[in-house]
């Protein structure tokens, strides 16, 4: 079950975008936990993660007329990091990302009492928004696709 405040923004996310209706309606099954055939997960991950990875793209790419996407990332204690290919009505692109809370906590100087980063706070208050990295693969680039390793 989705925290109520993260539906509301999907569904306006949603709302907003140029997302093609069938995706829409799969990207609303996968956040129900129903079979959603345009989100195609290349190994399991955490669906809030996936959720905030597809969050996030809404929000950059509000004008894609998106068809669907293939996620391709791997999932730490504190990041979500990989790349998605997102087909759309003009052709496929392709972005690196990483998404990690350690990062915006310590972007926003949130310390725990233990003195190390509240993670936890920044994944619950900034949710999707903990993006560090957020790139357009190019066409030429051979891991315009692939799982960065290296972030």
């Amino acid at each position: 079950m989705l925290p109520y405040h993260f539906r509301e923004e999907l569904d306006a996310l949603l709302a907003a975008s140029s997302a093609e209706p069938a995706f829409r309606d799969d990207v609303l099954a996968y956040a129900e936990g129903r079979p959603a055939t345009r989100v195609e997960l290349h190994r399991p991950s955490p669906r809030i993660k996936v959720l905030r990875l597809l969050a996030h793209l809404l929000h950059a790419e509000p004008g894609l007329r998106i068809a669907r996407v293939q996620v391709d990332a791997w999932s730490g204690c504190a990041d979500f990091r990989g790349g998605i290919d997102v087909h759309a009505a003009d052709g496929r692109r392709s972005w690196r990302f990483r998404w990690d809370c350690r990062w915006a906590a310590e972007q926003e100087g949130w310390m725990t009492a233990w003195g190390t980063p509240d993670q936890s706070r920044a994944a619950d208050e900034l949710g999707w928004r903990c993006f560090a990295r957020w790139e357009l693969a190019t066409a030429d680039d051979p891991r315009a696709s692939a799982v960065e390793q290296d972030a």
